[in-house]
């Protein structure tokens, strides 16, 4: 296949999965093994890019951030948020279990892929990687703190979600809801509110570019330990994308809008085992990991993002 439709489709892989509860675009990049390689592509939109461009290198500037890959990427995010992620919204909204567990299987079978990348497991890098499972099932389980619209803590919210999103496992517009400015976000957006806007997007801003420097010098120099954590962080993602649970969930309101449902935690339960459905969801599961080992299979000879 020709390496740009690979990175095409695995934008579109990223953009449908930003729906799915406990599943983020930076799970799918790590899955496909093009993390690395996006961290660094967002880093290099930097000043030296922007120099590049003012002063009419903008050829330059285009190889200096990876353009064409990184453009050619998120062309599959943008296409897949405008598509196929309203077919995930429909399964979502009608057969949610079916869902969850088919994204279950997926997410757990490539958990052995992710591990793969840790070259030199030690005491150090299994600690890493309990460190990155436990945060992950905390964030699932923390209780959503007060509404706060002070300047600083919108900005604060900006970088924390920002910057959750881009980690795998991790879902930015949960972290906004424990957080407590999910609603705030929600409203100030149909709004056109700015005092909430301009501080957020400030915030989203500084988080990418930030976190982006700061990944790329991790894996630099940490890539075993760095690997092992977001092992850890997709482990503990499986705690909300376990099929099996009940979503407890609190309206919030939207000035000019309708009121909204969101899910705040969770309630987990096992399968009834003599249902047809749970059999249904398990076999879902089995073909969520084989798509995994398929595209594993698929992607082996692709060395241009590997």
């Amino acid at each position: 296949m020709n390496p740009q439709i690979a990175v095409f489709l695995k934008g579109l892989a990223m953009g449908a999965a930003n729906v799915i509860p406990g599943v983020s675009g930076g799970t799918i990049a790590l899955i496909t093994g093009i993390y690395e390689r996006l961290i660094n592509a967002i880093k290099r939109c930097d000043i030296k890019a922007a120099r590049y461009v003012l002063s009419g290198q903008v050829k330059r500037a285009w190889t200096h951030i990876d353009g064409t890959w990184l453009t050619t990427l998120l062309g599959g995010v943008a296409v897949s948020i405008v598509s196929l992620a309203k077919l995930f919204e429909y399964l979502l909204e009608d057969y949610e279990r079916y869902t969850m567990a088919f994204f279950f299987g997926l997410i757990l079978i490539s958990i052995v892929y992710v591990a793969r990348g840790v070259k030199n497991w030690s005491l150090s890098t299994y600690i890493a990687l309990l460190i990155g499972t436990s945060l992950a099932v905390a964030i699932a389980t923390l209780a959503p703190a007060s509404e706060n619209d002070a300047a600083l803590y919108v900005f604060l919210c900006g970088v924390i979600a920002i910057s959750s999103m881009v980690l795998p496992g991790l879902s930015g517009s949960f972290v906004l809801i424990l957080m407590g400015n999910y609603a705030l976000v929600l409203g100030a957006v149909s709004t056109f509110n700015f005092s909430i806007i301009i501080p957020m997007a400030l915030g989203c801003g500084f988080g990418l570019i930030a976190f982006s420097h700061f990944l790329a010098w991790v894996f630099k120099r940490y890539a075993d330990h760095t690997m092992a954590l977001m092992t850890g962080f997709v482990v503990g993602s499986l705690v909300v994308i376990w099929p099996w649970k009940t979503a407890i969930t609190d309206t919030v309101t939207r000035e000019g809008k309708p009121p909204r449902e969101i899910i705040t935690s969770y309630e987990w339960f096992l399968p009834a085992l003599q249902n047809s459905s749970t059999w249904i969801a398990i076999g879902l599961m089995v073909v969520g990991a084989a798509c995994i080992v398929m595209m594993e299979k698929f992607a082996s000879g692709d060395s241009d993002n590997r």
